[in-house]
């Protein structure tokens, strides 16, 4: 299920986690070549990401939230 990101923040390895607005984490890391994603190395990439959507398989497995988005805003 498609969901648009809402902020990030970095994991306890210092890897980039988006926060999605259905209340799951996702990991967006910049791991080339099997994962292409240079927007996630700065602070303005990261923004020009904010609304865009990632597909969320927690969604679609019914899991529990990893956080309460209401709590963001």
């Amino acid at each position: 299920m498609e969901q648009p990101i809402i902020g990030f923040h970095k994991d306890k390895e210092n890897d980039w986690v988006a926060e999605l607005q259905c209340g799951h984490n996702q990991h967006v890391r910049h791991n080339p070549p099997w994962m292409l994603r240079p927007w996630v190395t700065t602070e303005k990439g990261r923004e020009s990401r904010l609304g865009k959507e990632l597909n969320c398989k927690k969604c679609d497995r019914n899991e529990p939230k990893d956080f309460d988005p209401s709590c963001r805003e």
